[in-house]
């Protein structure tokens, strides 16, 4: 794979590739194992410690927008989350000329793969959110490939729309690192917001409305588990979806 392709189809068209091997006795189980966790995940979940800077504001929501690999696993993780009230899955870092998922998959329109988080500052922080996400919203190690997915629309970046949510973001991401959180240091990108575009329809609460699919199977419903198992306090189990909230 490379930046120009879409890696998200590119690795579904492996795995099948893999299953049709498999059903032919050309490969074994436990080898089907082994690529399916590397296709996953570099890094493991963890749990990370809180903010040492972080804050909680007197007004009822404010929004972060964040990129870490394909939106369907982040939107479905975040949309778990206490305090959450709405998760839009869209792209950022861009024109809104480009915002369109074909051409973003192109690789060369300069957005990410991004959420919109809308959340009650009163019940959960922005640092908080970092928290998760992190955690286990994605690995900050890897810049632009997370899993299966490589290219510049898959990068981890963080798009802050405030100097308190950049004052956050670069005080926890220098505490993560100077506590040595991660196995390698965070590559996360930061830069000021200039634009969110949703993507289409179909993309909204996939996880939600596609949970038979082996892409979420093997990525993204694992990342849900982990919310669950390492941050029970925070977690919810009925999400918070796009089409609920229209």
């Amino acid at each position: 794979m490379n930046g120009t392709s879409n890696g998200r189809r590119s690795s579904v068209a492996e795995i099948t590739t893999i299953l049709a091997q498999l059903a032919l006795g050309l490969l074994a189980l436990p080898l089907l194992g082994v690529i399916f966790f590397g296709l996953a995940r570099a890094e493991e979940a963890r749990v990370l410690p809180p903010p040492a800077l972080d804050e909680r504001s007197s007004v009822s929501s404010e929004t972060a927008v964040l990129a870490g690999g394909c939106f369907w696993g982040m939107q479905g993780v975040f949309e778990h989350v206490k305090g959450v009230t709405k998760v839009l899955a869209g792209y950022s870092g861009g024109d809104k000329s480009t915002a369109e998922y074909e051409t973003v998959g192109s690789g060369g329109t300069g957005h990410a793969e991004s959420v919109q988080i809308t959340f009650d500052p009163r019940q959960i922080s922005y640092g908080e959110i970092l928290r998760i996400y992190f955690s286990v919203g994605h690995d900050p190690t890897q810049l632009n490939r997370q899993g299966p997915d490589e290219g510049t629309q898959y990068r981890s970046e963080i798009f802050f729309s405030s100097a308190m949510q950049e004052n956050v973001a670069k005080s926890y991401v220098a505490q993560l690192g100077k506590g040595k959180r991660f196995s390698a240091p965070i590559a996360t990108k930061m830069e000021p917001l200039h634009g969110f575009y949703p993507a289409e329809a179909y993309h909204q609460d996939y996880l939600t409305h596609h949970p038979e699919s082996l892409y979420i199977q093997v990525n993204d419903l694992p990342k849900v588990e982990q919310l669950k198992r390492l941050y029970p306090q925070l977690y919810r189990a009925s999400p918070v979806l796009v089409t609920a909230s229209r």
